[in-house]
């Protein structure tokens, strides 16, 4: 359980580093609000983030194999793009102003995430 509330914490992290990489790219790319009803909204979507991406993405990504495949996987970022571009409109927590920036985003976020979940050690099932 405590594992799992550090890996939603990094990924809260995650958006919110790659919000700030993004708008230094993109003006006004990600936007994320400062207070404190923010963050904890923020806190919710990435739980949405992280629910969607485990099963639509799931799916989104089954479906499209053909065409990943054609493009040696890189439709697998465009459909990560469009799921983090579509938790974001929803307004919960951060904002996504366009597709670039949702690539852009989305990215960092993948990026970031697998960098502080390297420092998060692995629950161990007990018998």
């Amino acid at each position: 359980m405590k594992n799992l509330l550090i890996r939603w914490a990094a990924l809260v992290a995650s958006i919110v580093g790659a919000s700030y990489l993004t708008n230094m790219v993109i003006p006004k790319g990600i936007e994320i609000s400062p207070t404190f009803n923010g963050v904890m909204t923020l806190f919710v979507g990435a739980a949405l983030l992280a629910v969607v991406n485990a099963t639509l993405g799931k799916i989104l990504k089954f479906i499209s194999m053909p065409i990943s495949c054609m493009t040696l996987g890189l439709f697998a970022l465009v459909i990560n793009a469009a799921l983090f571009w579509a938790v974001g409109s929803l307004g919960m927590g951060y904002k996504v102003n366009g597709f670039l920036a949702a690539l852009v985003g989305s990215l960092l976020v993948s990026a970031i995430g697998a960098v502080l979940h390297m420092f998060v050690p692995d629950e161990k099932k007990e018998d």
